[in-house]
């Protein structure tokens, strides 16, 4: 009866004392939530009550198990899985308590500054924070786990002979990696470019959806994502349209007849913009930038808040302002001369009529008097 009543003393005991530290101290983080509604840390803290219950059983077991007195021709191979599974649940907690107090940090930037901008580059500089704690924890929990075991013990000091030569192959069979790794670091804390921002990149017009510590992720303005080393931002220029402010001035050209009303077109532009909404009120213009022999080039300038609303503005002003010459002005619109040209008086025509003789064989004959 001794050695049944035993283990299940131990191990029951254990689980049942783990369940109600568990309980009590997600209760404590419960109640701290409700009294501090101002911070959301205690709300988050509760993100990590499985990890926490899991350290505490690992800890437990691994204490009392000798105890227990069960299994013991296994006991080496048990008590070594158990101290696995405390060093891995201690690493996860680790990572949920950093993570927890890593977004809390950020809510209160965000709710104590207006500005977007910066808001944008706390959001990446603490992302790429929590990939970096999470990947030195983890590395940290697996070497820890390896040095538990006999062989890797006795394995180190070779190891750390041949340290130095496995650096120098690992740094050059690893460079691309390293250099995005550095190139992540230098993107988040130089404020070079933050999540949310709108870039274009190799002529591809996107918002920054996401920034790792190798790769960074644009999503295009048709819900593509182009995926990209982050190296690619520290070695070649790009446009960040969000950088200094989101507001943007965009460009619309029309290629007109000579004859087309441009001061009616600066009035009809003032009043198309006046209608559209996206449209931010700060300045408008229009002028002709250039001249063809058939045409001319007519250049509207506008402005919006974003990209998103210049894009508005910028095909709102062509769509209307063709429409108008169309019902309004048609012999404004390129049209293509297909008459003849007169000769001038005193010379031939190029097939060796004299004086428009050419030209007026073309005419129909005159009828009437005279």
């Amino acid at each position: 009866m001794e050695n049944v009543l035993r283990p299940l003393s131990v191990i029951g005991g254990s689980v049942v004392l783990t369940l109600l530290i568990g309980w009590g101290t997600d209760l404590l983080l419960r109640k701290a939530d409700e009294r501090h509604g101002e911070t959301p840390l205690w709300g988050l803290l509760r993100r990590g009550r499985i990890p926490y219950q899991l350290v505490l059983c690992a800890a437990l077991l691994r204490g009392s198990y000798d105890e227990a007195q069960v299994l013991e021709e296994h006991r080496v191979a048990i008590g070594q899985v158990l101290t696995l599974v405390l060093i891995g649940s201690a690493a996860w907690l680790v990572i949920r308590i950093a993570a927890a107090i890593v977004e809390t940090s950020y809510s209160r930037y965000a709710r104590a500054h207006r500005d977007p901008a910066r808001v944008r580059r706390v959001r990446t500089q603490v992302s790429l924070i929590m990939r970096v704690v999470s990947a030195i924890v983890g590395v940290v929990a697996a070497a820890s786990m390896l040095l538990t075991f006999p062989a890797m013990r006795a394995a180190g000091a070779s190891l750390l002979a041949s340290a130095g030569i496995l650096g120098i192959v690992a740094g050059v069979a690893a460079q691309s990696t390293l250099s995005n790794m550095f190139a992540g670091l230098q993107i988040a804390f130089g404020d070079m470019v933050r999540i949310g921002d709108t870039v274009v990149v190799d002529g591809e017009w996107g918002t920054v959806e996401e920034i790792t510590l190798t790769f960074l992720t644009v999503r295009t303005w048709d819900e593509r994502r182009i995926t990209m080393p982050v190296s690619y931002f520290t070695s070649k220029p790009f446009e960040n349209w969000s950088r200094g402010g989101t507001q943007m001035t965009g460009i619309v050209y029309w290629h007109l007849d000579h004859s087309a009303p441009v001061e009616l077109m600066r009035e009809r532009l003032r009043d198309i913009l006046r209608e559209c909404p996206a449209w931010d009120g700060r300045d408008y213009g229009l002028a002709v930038t250039d001249t063809t022999p058939n045409t001319m080039q007519v250049r509207a300038l506008v402005t919006a808040k974003d990209a998103d609303d210049i894009w508005t503005v910028r095909v709102t002003v062509r769509e209307q302002m063709v429409r108008w010459l169309y019902e309004h002005h048609p012999y404004a619109l390129p049209r293509v001369n297909t008459a003849d040209a007169a000769v001038p008086l005193g010379r031939r025509s190029p097939d060796g009529s004299p004086d428009g003789a050419a030209r007026r064989a073309h005419e129909p004959p005159r009828t009437g008097r005279g």
